[in-house]
């Protein structure tokens, strides 16, 4: 434990930093769609609340796009982050040529259906039909900007922007909501005004972000020329099963409140609605949990990184799944007070099924956890049987299959376990995919995880190094050396790869440790597979590029950092990357 404990608290630490990030951005989606909600029903009226719900599977469609094409490009940027890095370049361009061209076809689709009143397939009858015309023309304006600024957001926290997709999100909130009231109650423009409250906001968010890449600050740009158009079929290919899901909840759902009007009655559905439109915002922690997990993800595969790969699913099983635990325990503590947000009257039926959702529906969430790592996993790792089967399993399959059995029996509790037992069933296949993968019962989470072993440095191959003090230091060059004689490397590359690392490793605890008031310590990993020496080190500390350094000293004044002057000489490689916020040098011998 002690000697991955540096790798672990560093990837921890960078872990629920980006993580409170990916959750503001779900949060504001649903926030915003509440606020709209609530304009909808009180300024306008009922029928204004039923065109927000038949715009519902647009919505879901957009968003599984852009998750498709979001997860895609995170994908091959872990892929071509440690041996191609220029290739970024490219897949940044076409993802966002995609999403355009993607972006701008459904808006155009959207307005010819409204102009030719092909919008009848949803809805034939007035004012139903007008009201959600006008809302989906107010909608069309934004999607380009909606589904551009999802990928933006993506690469921005892949740069470490996160102030500047915070500043994004909270704007686009604040706008939507103070638009909202001036385009439905100072100038009454009903649902249309809804929909361009939220394109405004959506153009406003997405040219925040743009405005880093238009200044040139970005370390990946926007260049037609860079495109290797090859890549266009691979982000889809790769991405597709990360939105398999939402694809497959819209069937869920239609199927789920069929049977719930046939054995319940329209109360069911109400308080369906209730639990599940506070539950929302909810779900925004693991979903951000997983999109966090799939960029972690990404980087370790492409990197080869066989530990860092096991470290991150811990983090989500143990640290994560911690934090899931606590906000279960609070809705089921408060689920009377929650419903009372919607219904007063505790004698009503339906304040009765809604305490109930409150009750028993978070259970669920810390076994989507498991269920959503696993998938992500899958999918980064191009195990395309798991990720789909888990997918179209855990978004209907498992809810389905129970809720036939249950709904009829147990009424909306039936409905609520359904979606518990869900969990059990895709905690199930997982198993039973480790188990055909490996031949044998996992027993372990590197088995569950089915890790090929071709995949990254084994235990034997590598040696793992924590360093959180100047007297950590002294021992570095030692530890590695004696590595390198039991591998058999001859005695001068052993020497010099002690020496760089000792050299580096003083020069962070020297430097970046006494910069800030924060916790720090060195992750240092040597690697030696088919005669390849890679000597990797990693810390949380400030940005510091070390061959920006070498670059700006004199060249008469050769006795100044002469440390990260010898590694530059003696090394066949180095090369420095700022990996979400961590600097990591990685040097070949």
């Amino acid at each position: 434990m002690k000697e991955r404990s540096s790798d672990y608290k560093l990837l921890t630490g960078l872990f629920f930093k980006l993580l409170p990030y990916q959750i503001l951005l779900i949060v504001i989606n649903a926030v915003n769609g509440i606020v709209d909600s609530l304009y909808a029903s009180n300024a306008i009226g009922k029928t204004a609340m039923s065109a927000i719900g038949l715009y519902g599977p647009l919505n879901h469609f957009l968003y599984a796009a852009s998750i498709m094409f979001v997860s895609g490009s995170q994908i091959l940027y872990g892929r071509y982050l440690a041996r191609d890095r220029k290739h970024i370049n490219s897949i940044f361009t076409v993802d966002m040529i995609l999403s355009l061209a993607l972006s701008v076809l459904t808006s155009l689709v959207m307005v010819l259906g409204v102009l030719t009143n092909g919008t009848r397939i949803l809805v034939s009858t007035e004012p139903d039909l007008q009201m959600l015309n006008r809302y989906m023309t107010g909608q069309a304006i934004g999607i380009p900007a909606l589904v551009l600024g999802q990928q933006l957001f993506a690469f921005l926290s892949l740069e470490n922007q996160t102030k500047r997709t915070m500043a994004a999100s909270i704007t686009c909130l604040v706008v939507n909501g103070i638009l909202d009231h001036v385009f439905v109650v100072l100038i009454p423009m009903d649902t249309f005004g809804l929909g361009l409250s939220s394109s405004i906001a959506s153009w406003i968010f997405f040219l925040i972000m743009a405005l880093y890449y238009i200044a040139g600050k970005s370390e990946w740009k926007f260049s037609i020329r860079s495109c290797k158009w090859h890549d266009a079929p691979d982000i889809v290919k790769l991405g597709y099963a990360g939105a398999l899901s939402r694809f497959v909840e819209m069937f869920r759902c239609i199927i789920v409140n069929f049977l719930v009007l046939q054995y319940v009655g329209s109360v069911g559905l109400s308080a369906f609605a209730a639990s599940n439109s506070l539950l929302a915002v909810i779900w925004a922690v693991p979903f951000g949990m997983v999109a966090v997990a799939r960029m972690l993800f990404a980087i370790s595969i492409g990197e080869q990184d066989r530990r860092s790969l096991i470290d991150v699913m811990k983090i989500m099983l143990t640290k994560g799944m911690l934090v899931m635990l606590a906000i279960v325990a609070a809705l089921v503590i408060f689920a009377e007070p929650l419903t009372m947000l919607f219904y007063q009257d505790k004698t009503q039926e339906v304040y009765l099924m809604t305490v109930m959702g409150f009750r028993i529906l978070p259970l669920c969430m810390p076994l989507a956890v498991v269920s959503l790592s696993f998938a992500s996993y899958a999918q980064t790792s191009e195990r395309k049987i798991l990720s789909i089967i888990l997918p179209v399993v855990d978004g209907a399959v498992g809810v389905v299959m129970f809720s036939f059995i249950l709904i009829p029996l147990l009424k909306m509790n039936g409905l609520y376990i359904s979606n518990v037992l869900n969990g059990v069933v895709c905690a199930a296949v997982i198993i039973a995919a480790a188990w055909i993968a490996i031949k044998k019962i996992p027993l372990s989470l590197e088995e569950v995880m089915a890790i090929p072993s071709r995949f990254g440095a084994g235990k034997d191959d590598r040696i793992d190094i924590t360093v959180r003090s100047v007297d950590e230091v002294v021992n570095v060059s030692h530890k590695i050396i004696e590595f390198c004689n039991s591998k058999g490397i001859d005695e001068r590359r052993a020497y010099f790869a002690g020496l760089c690392m000792e050299e580096m490793a003083g020069n962070v605890v020297t430097h970046g440790f006494t910069k800030d008031n924060r916790s720090h310590s060195v992750d240092i990993r040597v690697i030696y597979i088919g005669d390849q020496l890679t000597l990797r080190i990693r810390d949380n500390c400030k940005f510091f590029d070390p061959s920006e350094h070498t670059k700006a000293l004199s060249e008469d004044d050769e006795v100044k950092n002469i440390g990260i002057r010898l590694v530059y000489k003696i090394a066949k490689e180095v090369d420095y990357q700022n990996l979400l916020g961590l600097n990591v040098l990685t040097i070949k011998m």
